[in-house]
């Protein structure tokens, strides 16, 4: 004769499920405050090396921490604690300087105290050329029917990455000198001619981007969602550019 299990056992184990379900949030929540977090990409100005619809990963340890690290801009201190500032060439997310409710993803083109001027599409760093290297004309990956210069530019540490260039004269290619301030950074687009970055003021662009404001350091491609497909169409999860899955960004 089978027994009816006590009401006692089914709290218990109602107890023992909310239990787990709660470690596994706070795990997660560990995770993304301290360690990851996931980002969209909404716009093209970081082609190619990202690209509207990607789905990325951003590490949050390289840089320390700071307000900008943790849900809802706490005021817990200022500045930032632990880890180094990024280096030249890093591909980084940050909070907009003039409305910290938008996040951006930009290359760091200049440190606190650098010297930055733009002539003919060239970047120069206190008075020096980035190395670049024209590698031949493609079509952009989010307008097909535009057609850009593919250039290499070479990083301090003698790797490249690859950034677009529309047009000669385009607005951005000749800039005066900025220089700058103390803890801050100068950010860059890849997509050159088709990025809001640090050429333009803050109330336009992005202005030089205070240090606090650094979220992390984009690491990888996930995954990348192809054109029309949606969260709140399940139907198209699956409509994925399968090329860009797990791609490194560098």
């Amino acid at each position: 004769m089978t027994e009816t299990p006590a009401p006692q056992n089914a709290t218990e184990e109602i107890i023992e499920i909310a239990r787990t379900v709660g470690y596994a949030l706070a795990i997660a929540l560990v995770l993304r405050v301290l360690l990851f977090q996931p980002f969209t990409i909404p716009s093209s100005s970081m082609e190619p090396i990202v690209k509207t619809g990607d789905y990325i990963v951003v590490s949050k340890w390289d840089y320390g921490y700071s307000r900008c690290s943790f849900p809802f801009n706490p005021p817990l201190f200022k500045g930032r604690i632990g880890g180094k500032g990024p280096q030249r060439g890093d591909v980084v997310v940050f909070q907009l300087p003039r409305n910290i409710a938008i996040t951006y993803i930009k290359r760091v083109i200049g440190l606190p105290g650098d010297r930055i001027r733009v002539q003919g599409g060239n970047v120069f760093v206190n008075d020096k050329a980035i190395p670049r290297q024209a590698l031949g004309l493609t079509q952009d990956l989010d307008s097909p029917d535009v057609t850009v210069m593919q250039v290499a530019e070479t990083k301090p540490d003698g790797s490249r990455y690859i950034t677009y260039d529309r047009a000669t004269d385009h607005d951005g290619d000749d800039t005066d000198t900025y220089v700058v301030p103390e803890g801050h950074y100068f950010m860059m687009g890849d997509n050159r001619d088709n990025s809001l970055d640090s050429r333009w003021p803050e109330e336009i662009g992005v202005g030089y981007v205070p240090a606090e404001n650094i979220v992390g350091k984009a690491r990888v491609v996930l995954i990348s969602w192809k054109e029309g497909a949606s969260f709140f169409k399940p139907w198209t999860w699956l409509n994925l550019n399968w090329g860009r899955t797990f791609k490194g960004i560098h």
